[in-house]
């Protein structure tokens, strides 16, 4: 049995724009081969996910326009901040991802940035991304669910 110590995560960066511009299939968890300057950039929250996308190469997934911005401290030693990252998952998973990426209009996307148990974790997507109308309709049923709440406050007793 785990402690909940063991299962906190402590998010560090979250792409907040990714539940509104896709639609999201699936989640899976990997882990980042991080160089330890991107480590440290990283606890300080210097991490922006906004354009970032998961690409498969050779059997491998990779993390993409990342930006890690350097560590203040980091010296000659410090790291390129758009650099591709190698992200680890099991070859099943990888597979199955293969597979659903070349179908039309999937692809992957970080969702967040986090540690678990002191090591940098991230939580990819499978995704098909919303056309404008999609985006649309989803802000008129946000905006309608809204009004219904609204209303519903002021009849309640």
């Amino acid at each position: 049995m785990k402690k909940a110590s063991e299962e906190a995560k402590k998010i560090v960066a979250q792409n907040r724009k990714a539940q509104s511009q896709y639609f999201i299939e699936e989640t899976y968890e990997a882990g980042i081969v991080l160089q330890g300057s991107e480590v440290k950039a990283i606890r300080e929250g210097r991490v922006s996910l906004k354009d970032g996308y998961a690409q498969i190469e050779n059997g491998e997934v990779y993390l993409l326009n990342v930006h890690i911005s350097p560590y203040a401290h980091g010296n000659r030693f410090n790291h390129d901040p758009l650099r591709p990252r190698k992200l680890l998952l099991h070859k099943r998973e990888i597979k199955k991802l293969i597979g659903k990426v070349q179908q039309k209009g999937y692809t992957l996307i970080p969702l967040s940035i986090y540690f678990r148990q002191g090591k940098a974790k991230v939580e990819l997507a499978l995704a098909r991304g919303k056309k404008v109308y999609d985006r649309r309709e989803e802000l008129k049923r946000k905006a309608l669910e809204k009004e219904f709440e609204r209303d519903y406050k002021i009849f309640k007793f």
